[in-house]
């Protein structure tokens, strides 16, 4: 198999960043837009590459999840893709599994939103769907997000989780999960 390459956003050059972002846009058949190419930027880059060509990608950003009275230091998975004739033989495996230690390593909790279909895929590598509500801490308060309650999943680290209790994400522009 090949070897993912993780970096940093920062340590990702022009011609790598715009690799990405083109894997991407392709991916969600252009449903993949500048505030969620925002979100992808910032924290840890998996990067599966066959020669010059992306075929694979992931990120892992901090966010802050309120749960259960505490604010929780949250690896949040993003941008996770892979080339549409490379998939169903492990690349999306093999990239969440280059991000897996980094978020071990360094948050409480692991949280992600999955793309329609993708549930089984989260599900077999250990990510469990949230059961109870979801909300956002917005300006105006919490208010509810109730279309984001199945496709959020969580992987449960070093902080207690009630996987039926209310899941309270930090607010950003776009989608906020």
């Amino acid at each position: 198999m090949t070897e993912v390459l993780l970096a940093h956003t920062s340590g990702l050059d022009a011609t790598a960043l715009a690799a990405v972002r083109t894997l991407l846009d392709d991916a969600f058949d252009g449903d993949f837009d500048d505030t969620d190419w925002d979100h992808t930027l910032g924290g840890m880059h998996a990067l599966l590459w066959e020669g010059r060509e992306l075929i694979a990608h992931g990120a892992l950003v901090q966010r802050r999840l309120l749960h259960g009275g505490r604010a929780l230091r949250a690896g949040y998975v993003e941008g996770v893709a892979v080339r549409a004739d490379r998939r169903g033989v492990g690349k999306g495996t093999a990239v969440m599994s280059a991000l897996t230690p980094v978020l071990r390593g360094g948050y409480e909790v692991g949280a992600l939103s999955a793309a329609d279909g993708a549930d089984v895929f989260y599900q077999q590598l250990g990510w469990q769907q949230w059961r109870g509500r979801t909300s956002t801490l917005t300006p105006a308060g919490v208010q509810r997000t109730a279309e984001d309650d199945a496709s959020t999943f969580v992987l449960p680290l070093a902080a207690p989780l009630d996987l039926t209790g209310e899941l309270i994400c930090d607010w950003r522009d776009g989608d906020v999960w």
